[in-house]
């Protein structure tokens, strides 16, 4: 299984999921169709499928002219609202294409019908992958435009939080900078943040995406899987883990720059070094 990044629009990704024995391919959310086609043309495989994880433009702009331009395509999704939808899904329903198999995750919060999907190729050694949407980021997740903290806290713990350790995560917008600059001040003292900020502000400068992460990583730097720390716990004032959560989520949403002297110097810092490595 072969998954090809596409970086379109300001800061959206779609994705061409490869099926390299049958040359058989799945889009994820592919907002701009003539240019997925030119992907799917030059890679020499056939598209049977749209997954679209939810309802917003940058998210399903595509779909009505795919369905038009490629006979007997599928456009698959969760919500009503998605654009040239035909199979609406369920949680926990499979899909299978050829050797690809596919699990719908139901993650309602930054809308009410948004579906993760979960992927995997049969009898490959490969890590299976995750396309989260807007539901989780590389260091973030997203907002809850339609939804609250409770079912965040869940999309993220019960949801995809069990998911496979080694599970890779191509999420819907690279966010990952600003992310890690958030992450950085509520976790001032994280190795592992300050070391992924570098990473990241490289990838940025070299206009390269973050994506893929994995779970694990996810776990070590992204503050909104990491509600039971300490210091996530001592920079919201909250213990209990859906208030810690939704202090994260207005404090990310206002978030522009860092709060405190120390945090500060602490960037700056990092600033310099990046600029003189």
């Amino acid at each position: 299984m072969k998954v090809k990044v596409i970086s379109i629009l300001e800061d959206n990704y779609m994705y061409l999921v490869i099926d390299e024995q049958t040359k058989e391919a799945i889009a994820v959310d592919p907002a701009l169709p003539h240019r997925l086609l030119q992907i799917v043309k030059r890679e020499g495989v056939s598209l049977l499928a749209i997954l679209t994880t939810h309802h917003h433009w940058g998210h399903t702009r595509g779909n009505e002219d795919l369905l038009k331009e490629v006979p007997g395509l599928r456009v698959y999704g969760g919500d009503d609202r998605i654009k040239g939808l035909t199979d609406k899904v369920t949680n926990c329903q499979e899909l299978k294409f050829n050797s690809i198999n596919v699990r719908c995750l139901f993650t309602p919060c930054h809308t009410t019908g948004h579906m993760c999907y979960f992927v995997w190729e049969d009898d490959c050694s490969d890590s299976p992958a995750v396309f989260t949407g807007d539901t989780l980021f590389i260091g973030g997740c997203g907002k809850f435009l339609e939804g609250t903290a409770e079912q965040m806290l869940h999309n993220l713990t019960e949801v995809l939080g069990t998911l496979p350790k080694d599970t890779k995560v191509f999420c819907g917008h690279e966010y990952t900078k600003k992310n890690l600059k958030f992450a950085l001040m509520v976790e001032p003292e994280n190795e592992k943040v300050k070391e992924m900020l570098n990473w990241a502000k490289a990838r940025d400068d070299d206009d390269k995406p973050t994506v893929p992460s994995t779970l694990l990583e996810e776990f070590e730097y992204n503050p909104f899987l990491r509600l039971s720390n300490e210091a996530v716990q001592k920079f919201t004032g909250k213990t209990d883990p859906v208030e810690v959560l939704r202090v994260l989520r207005k404090e990310k949403d206002n978030f522009k720059k860092p709060k405190d002297r120390a945090t500060l110097h602490t960037m700056m810092a990092m600033e310099w070094g990046l600029l003189q490595s």
